[in-house]
């Protein structure tokens, strides 16, 4: 146990930190490697391979997102928006070079290979985007004369001009509508509500007349005609599993759904555990979020404000996005429940971001009350 009396950086960091959010993660990542077990070997049998290689695969990335989502929470506030920095400018390069270089999956080129690593560029690129908008943001109210919302539309309008390239149009809309939340937040006039709910529209639109499996899923979705097997696989686990759930490894739809370890390991969840577990996986998230969302609304500063509501705000609307489609609410769409689908980028770059949650939610270390207690038990008040 760290001592209250112990000014070091460890004791600091762990009078300091958000314990309700630290707990918040850990259990994520611990259903996580749970739901691993459950999910893919399954799907590892099914394509030849060992059956718990997504297993032992999953529990090596959790050890590097773990060691990395504790070591961005020691980080200050400045050393944060550094970092953004260079991810941003890492993220936006490989993303130009996935294009030209990178591996083509299902019609898409959103992976590259470096040094024998897939890396989805795209991943770490969204924390770093939301940090940097809102360091724009804040310095646009600090000081007018800097256009700051200028500069975060112009970056808007580069990012999701390559993440409409790859094609990833999933992506496009969740960093759209973060970008949209962080920009009501920093006060956006009536006007540019306007324009971007016209924009969102529009970007609605052309991606439904441009890209043809576009308009299939969402055709599929409004009429239920056509191949609509993994999200009816989907939908069939979960009522399967009812209330109290099959039992741990006694499912049997996650046999033949090929994406049970990934985008569909919270109806997975749903047939083995119940939907008593589904609803404590959507109580975290739900739990995060706003919590998340009651210390941006607390905090003074403006950057940490916006910090911290974009990333819980991209961090709520992926995994809406993804129970939606396994219970049938959304379109399909591949997109990772955080913390618990299985992929390394989607993994890491998640404790990314919920290291810099930690790290812009922490007290101030001065105003600890640290310093020793009276001879009656109670606190004696740092300084």
């Amino acid at each position: 146990m760290v001592s209250r009396i112990d000014r070091g950086p460890v004791a600091n960091w762990w009078w300091t930190i958000d314990r309700w959010f630290l707990a918040a993660f850990l259990s994520l990542m611990g259903l996580g490697i749970v739901l691993s077990f459950a999910a893919s070997p399954a799907v590892a049998e099914r394509i030849g391979l060992d059956s718990y290689h997504f297993v032992t695969r999953q529990m090596m990335f959790m050890l590097p997102a773990l060691v990395v989502m504790i070591g961005v929470s020691f980080l200050e506030a400045r050393q944060v928006r550094r970092l953004a920095l260079v991810m941003l400018a890492g993220s936006l390069v490989l993303m130009v070079a996935a294009l030209w270089f990178g591996v083509e999956i299902k019609g898409s080129r959103r992976w590259i290979h470096i040094a024998g690593v897939s890396i989805q560029p795209s991943e770490y690129l969204k924390p770093a985007f939301v940090i940097i908008c809102a360091w724009l943001f804040a310095e646009n109210a600090r000081r007018p004369d800097i256009p700051g919302n200028l500069f975060a539309m112009i970056l808007l309008v580069a990012v999701l001009a390559l993440l409409v390239a790859q094609p990833d149009l999933g992506q496009t809309l969740l960093v759209l509508a973060t970008w949209g939340a962080m920009f009501f937040m920093a006060g956006m006039p009536w006007f540019w509500i306007t324009v971007l709910g016209g924009a969102a529209a529009t970007v609605g639109v052309t991606a439904y007349t441009v890209f043809p499996h576009v308009a299939g899923r969402i055709d599929r979705f409004l009429t239920g005609e056509g191949d609509t097997f993994q999200v009816d696989m989907g939908r069939e686990a979960l009522v399967r599993g009812g209330w109290l759930g099959q039992g741990p490894g006694e499912g049997t739809v996650k046999r033949i759904l090929p994406d049970s370890h990934t985008d569909f390991v919270f109806a997975v969840a749903g047939e083995e555990f119940g939907l008593l577990a589904c609803l404590l996986i959507a109580g975290i998230f739900a739990f995060v979020v706003l919590r998340g969302l009651g210390k941006s609304l607390s905090e003074k500063d403006d950057f940490s404000r916006y910090a911290v509501g974009g990333l819980v705000v991209l961090f709520g609307l992926q995994s809406i996005i993804n129970m939606g489609v396994n219970l049938q609410l959304l379109p399909a769409k591949g997109m990772t429940l955080p913390f618990i689908s299985y992929g390394g980028s989607s993994l890491v770059a998640m404790a990314i971001s919920m290291g810099m949650v930690l790290a812009l939610t922490r007290r101030d270390p001065l105003k600890r009350m640290t310093i020793g207690r009276t001879p009656l038990g109670r606190p004696i008040e740092a300084g």
